[in-house]
């Protein structure tokens, strides 16, 4: 029967168990409606709770922890369970509830002799563990529906005891009845999303960064490594998993040592992808790679890391191997590389998103898993430019934030597929305890397709767990999903079903995700990056991947994770391009002081040196004032590692005085690599006046000769 606490003045000087349980008969308590401070001496979780559904018949078993961290030693602490009266039947009542003060009342304890446990003493920072079985008749419910169930601990201190509870655990718990005889089992199609993104930063000599914070995400209890986990505890049961490349890429690249890019040689005989000392590094993301010489050499012929990157490249190792086999078997959306800012993109800079989309193509690399395209943001909101950049055949992934009230599972707007994910689901299980633990993560999914199963039509559950998930323990999550009213199946599946027709301008784009959004100027530092890049590449003879190696990385500048350091990212953007440009400079032009030109035209010759590591092609361009002319070779100039040539030009003018001519260094697609050089040309066109002079002389010469000669035949006639 139920005994309302309130009426029961001997607890306050009682300090056993029993106080709280009156008599064996008692079968429940009713807790207080006072409200009191939200924090608590005693800290509970629910760590397993099974069945995840209140059953038909049989015991629900219930354990956890009790933590005391008070200053004070608690002793004779009860540990009861409880239950509410009414059930919630609406996604709404459960958004409400999930906010509800952890003080509030919510149902009566459970007082029956053997559904309690005592913990006799508690020591400041001591925990102890605990265990309920609780009979299927003493939860007293009928209705279908979610309830609230939970574990209250009271316990005593030299300052007494009171009614109220001194820790608290709370979770939802479905209750649906089976199928009558004859009546088909009704279910709930759910999709449930792994997502596996995460900032991918580089320092500027395309090494990745943060390599701590990689080691902690792919480490145990980690983010990405919990999400694995996740999906590796799923085996055969359906679950979509939604991919960013760069994430993948990036960790085989501190598997190998976390080299930088790399300009060594990638073509012919010598494209082995390692380059020379100084510059070497992984040819491409999944490349195998000697480790940068910055992570030092032990003298054997091996590279020893730095210990922060042997932890993350240790890690990435076991986290590649689990993401495959994770991987196989289930379906893989693939996000644009990088993970574009793709309402960004549609403003400022369209190309780049389809530049991001051609580079996941449609297999996840190395291990040739068939993927399919989908643009979805973190938080689900994408704008209706967004989702017009996406193409018609691509799946768009949405929170129900997005739509509003009564958002359906599968919309079509502008022409494209928007799959809905609940919001709701993926925010988890009510407080005080840790609202994305597995187990509330759980009984939320099982909650949210509880109360649909309850509404007309029965649509579609899509569940996109968080990024930051993080747990040690996948114990029991699928365990509790395998009900019969629960259809685990894809996103594909769900997207194929008839979807509500919904105009753009019912679309809700928060001002917030407006102003976070990456502005022009972070495109523009992606796209110099890239144009760098690309230069790099041309200069270099016989390397071919370092300008997609620099591609990837500026797409990685303008992902969705770069909103929350905006200027960082450019930043990095912009020393990259800096560590580029440098190596550009490594090749330059050296023209003579002067040239004089004696006649119309004239050759002369200028200095090419290379002081990089490996070959490089370049071209010769000259700008030079009117009426002057010099004329650079055309074909394509190959200097060695760390040498130097001789460029011969041809000059002409068709006046007479000083001209400027400027040489430029260019990559074979006459880009100019930042090296050029300037000299003055004297044309001084002389030679015809003295021809002028030497003729006048000439002929002043012959006719002084011929007159003589008149003369002596006068003079000879005469005679």
């Amino acid at each position: 029967m139920l005994r309302p606490l309130s009426l029961l003045p001997a607890l306050a000087a009682v300090a056993s168990v029993a106080a709280f349980v009156l008599s064996p008969t008692a079968a429940h308590a009713e807790a207080p409606r006072a409200r009191r401070a939200p924090a608590t001496p005693l800290a509970v979780t629910i760590d397993t709770l099974s069945p995840s559904t209140i059953p038909k018949n049989g015991p629900i078993r219930v354990t956890g922890t009790v933590t005391n961290r008070d200053v004070e030693t608690w002793t004779d602490i009860g540990i009861y369970a409880f239950v509410s009266e009414e059930p919630m039947t609406t996604s709404a009542e459960l958004a409400e509830a999930a906010e509800t003060d952890q003080d509030a009342f919510l149902g009566g304890r459970i007082l029956t002799e053997g559904t309690y446990n005592k913990v006799d003493e508690l020591a400041p920072g001591a925990s102890a563990t605990y265990s309920l079985l609780i009979p299927r008749a003493e939860l007293q419910v009928d209705a279908e529906g979610v309830y609230w169930f939970g574990v209250h601990a009271l316990g005593t201190t030299d300052a007494g005891t009171d009614d109220f509870a001194d820790g608290r655990a709370r979770t939802f718990l479905p209750l649906v009845e089976p199928p009558r005889k004859n009546q088909a089992q009704k279910t709930v199609q759910t999709a449930l999303v792994v997502p596996i993104r995460h900032q991918v930063t580089h320092a500027p000599d395309g090494s990745i960064g943060d390599v701590g914070g990689w080691a902690y995400t792919l480490g145990s209890g980690g983010p990405l490594r919990s999400l694995v986990d996740l999906g590796l505890a799923a085996g055969s049961t359906p679950i979509t998993w939604l991919v960013d490349p760069a994430v993948p890429d990036a960790v085989r690249r501190l598997v190998a040592g976390n080299p930088p890019r790399s300009l060594g040689p990638t073509t012919g005989d010598e494209g082995d992808g390692q380059g020379d000392p100084g510059e070497s590094g992984s040819a491409s993301p999944g490349a195998s790679a000697s480790p940068s010489e910055d992570a030092g050499d032990s003298g054997d012929g091996e590279t020893e890391l730095s210990p922060e990157l042997q932890e993350a490249a240790t890690a990435g190792s076991d986290w590649l191997e689990a993401l495959h086999d994770g991987l196989e078997g289930h379906e893989i959306l693939s996000l644009p590389y990088g993970d574009v800012d793709v309402a960004a993109a549609a403003k400022y800079d369209p190309a780049a998103y389809r530049t991001a989309r051609k580079r996941a193509g449609d297999r996840l690399e190395p291990w040739g898993l068939p993927t399919s395209p989908v643009v979805s943001s973190p938080s689900g909101f994408i704008d209706a430019g967004g989702i017009r950049l996406a193409e018609p055949g691509s799946t768009v992934l949405v929170t129900d934030r997005l739509i509003g009230a009564k958002a359906p599972s599968v919309a079509r707007t502008e022409g494209r597929t928007l799959v809905v994910s609940s919001s709701g689901a993926a925010s988890g299980g009510p407080g005080p305890t840790g609202r994305m633990t597995p187990l509330a993560v759980r009984q939320r999914i099982l909650s949210e397709a509880a109360v649909r199963l309850l509404t007309p039509g029965r649509k579609p559950l899509v569940v996109t767990l968080p990024t930051t998930w993080s747990s040690q323990s996948t114990s029991g999550f699928f365990a509790g999903l395998d009900v019969d009213w629960l259809d685990l199946t894809s996103v594909d599946a769900i997207s194929r079903r008839p979807g509500l027709d919904v105009p753009a301008d019912r679309l809700h784009y928060p001002d917030g995700q407006r102003r976070l959004e990456l502005d022009a100027d972070a495109f523009t530092a992606a796209g110099d990056l890239v144009q760098a890049g690309e230069t790099l590449q041309n200069l270099l003879t016989r390397n071919d991947q370092v300008a997609d190696e620099v591609r990837d990385e500026a797409l990685s500048d303008t992902s969705y994770s770069s909103r929350r350091r905006p200027q960082s990212t450019q930043a990095s953007a912009n020393q990259s391009r800096a560590w580029i440009e440098t190596r550009l400079r490594g090749v330059r032009i050296d023209a003579p002081k002067a040239v004089i030109l004696s006649s119309g035209s004239g050759r002369f010759a200028a200095t090419v040196s290379n002081s990089l590591d490996q070959a490089v092609s370049v071209k010769v361009r000259a700008v030079a004032d009117p009426p002057l002319k010099v004329v650079a070779p055309t074909e394509t100039i190959e200097i060695a590692a760390d040498s130097r040539t001789t460029v011969l030009l041809n000059a002409s003018s068709s006046g007479v005085g000083i001209r400027n001519v400027t040489l430029q260094l260019t990559d074979v697609d006459d880009v100019p690599l930042g090296s050029s050089d300037d000299l003055p040309i004297r044309a001084n066109r002389v030679s015809n006046v003295i021809w002028l002079i030497m003729g006048t002389g000439v002929a002043l010469l012959f006719g002084a000769i011929l007159m003589r000669l008149v003369r002596r035949i006068r003079t000879a006639a005469r005679s």
